[in-house]
């Protein structure tokens, strides 16, 4: 389902975040971490004007237009050129999600509506995910919604691999 046009100013606003996050060496998700806690803080322009197009894509109801259970998921943009080759999707949940492995990796961007949630317990803010890796992505806590940057667009859904 493509985005409406509605959804143009979160493209913009993701920009900032599309141009740093593509530029990580996500092999070493501490340091890339880092580099956005200190490069994109949670309360910074950048991040503040994503969250508030996030919200306002959530109440509108385009965002996350798909369920799965109590998951509500979309997809933002496909990888491209326009988003320097990261898949971009959103998540709003309050529970743990489906087991997937990161070929490429995974930055996550999440912000609490409901509660005191945690991802994976983190608190609400970047997370980074290395190549290979696998989970099962689990809000605690509260509610998320949740922003995945993945390179290439790549994520593989199913149980842990042998």
């Amino acid at each position: 389902m493509p985005l409406p046009p509605e959804a143009a100013p979160l493209l913009a606003a993701l920009q900032p975040l599309l141009d740093r996050i593509h530029t990580l060496d996500l092999t070493d998700p501490a340091a890339a971490k880092a580099d956005l806690d200190a490069a994109l803080p949670m309360d910074g322009e950048a991040v503040s004007a994503v969250r508030a197009q996030v919200e306002a894509g959530l109440a509108a109801g385009w965002l996350c237009p798909r369920t799965n259970g109590d998951i509500a998921f979309g997809r933002v943009a496909k990888a491209g050129e326009a988003t320097h080759g990261l898949g971009i999707d959103a998540v709003h949940m309050h529970s743990p999600g489906p087991g997937h492995l990161h070929p490429n990796g995974e930055v996550d961007l999440c912000f609490a509506l409901e509660g005191a949630p945690t991802f994976d317990g983190q608190p609400p803010g970047w997370t980074v995910c290395g190549p290979d890796s696998w989970h099962v992505p689990t809000v605690a806590g509260g509610t998320m919604v949740i922003l995945y940057f993945l390179p290439d667009g790549a994520i593989r859904f199913g149980p842990r691999p042998e």
